[in-house]
């Protein structure tokens, strides 16, 4: 079962209209004579023109009629709509769904071993063991008290109530007072699960998280009609706690390297700032001795 809005041959004519939608014919150098547009961005003869492809295949391929583009059209039709690396990517998976790995069905992650030691090293920083689907795998006691403290700490250790950080940011109430700069973080979470879902398109269980997202919060539909993609692995984040106030720290996301989708999401703030004493003020609400929490072995 493809996640939704993943493979399908509607996908790739979407993504395309909605690329092309945003660019503005003096954006790429064509000449606007001021008539009245009928809709916004690009035509598709100014895109096609620009990538140099016939008006009719361009339409055909935006309309999910051709399911054939070579490799040099991909690539010119990446460079026309002045697609970012993480955009390309995306465009040549739609491209390719048949060459897409079927990945078989994980039941439960568990975390592995050496990511659960080196969430036992991170004394003082926050951090989270994620799962190939945002599922929160473990995670140590300043990550769970920043991140999720309104919840059981031992939560991850229930695979049917796991913490899933993009359920809990559009569908939970605590967490949608976190974020003061909600608008961006909601964005950069669908962007970047517009990434896993290209990368695991027969996902069943990713494609369970995002009909869920779908159907219950229009926030989430109305992103992920849009297809916004980045991959985003390290920024800034800024924090309205309920116990020690504003934060705004530094993220890094950094996967393992063994194919498996989890990874370890870290924050740290600036040496000397009020973060950093925030964070420690945190730590010291929650006890002097951060364990891992971990999920169960199935």
């Amino acid at each position: 079962m493809p996640a939704p809005g993943i493979g399908t041959p509607a996908e790739l004519g979407d993504f395309l209209r909605t690329r092309r939608a945003r660019l503005q014919p003096e954006d790429v150098g064509l000449v606007s004579y001021g008539a009245r547009r009928r809709v916004p961005g690009l035509r598709r003869e100014e895109l096609a023109q620009l990538a140099g492809v016939s008006a009719a295949y361009y339409t055909r391929l935006e309309q999910g009629q051709s399911h054939n583009a070579s490799e040099g059209v991909l690539e010119a039709l990446a460079r026309a709509l002045r697609l970012t690396a993480d955009e390309r990517a995306y465009l040549l998976a739609l491209a390719r769904p048949g060459q897409r790995r079927r990945r078989p069905a994980v039941r439960h992650e568990k975390a592995r071993p050496g990511v659960l030691q080196l969430l036992r090293a991170l004394d003082g920083v926050p951090a989270l063991a994620l799962g190939p689907r945002f599922e929160v795998l473990a995670w140590n006691r300043l990550g769970h008290a920043l991140i999720a403290g309104h919840l059981d700490a031992d939560s991850p250790g229930r695979p049917l109530d796991r913490p899933n950080t993009q359920r809990l940011l559009f569908l939970d109430p605590h967490t949608r007072e976190l974020f003061p700069d909600r608008d961006t973080e909601i964005r950069r979470a669908v962007s970047a699960l517009r990434v896993t879902a290209s990368e695991r398109p027969d996902d069943p269980q990713l494609a369970a998280l995002i009909g869920e997202l779908m159907m219950k919060s229009e926030e989430f539909a109305a992103l992920w009609s849009w297809h916004g993609v980045r991959n985003c692995t390290f920024g800034t984040k800024r924090f309205h706690h309920p116990l020690v106030g504003e934060l705004e720290l530094e993220f890094e996301m950094m996967q393992t390297p063994d194919g498996s989708g989890q990874g370890v999401l870290m924050y740290t703030a600036a040496d000397g700032s009020p973060s950093e004493a925030a964070l420690r003020l945190l730590a010291t609400e929650h006890g002097p001795h951060l364990r891992v929490l971990e999920a169960e072995r199935p």
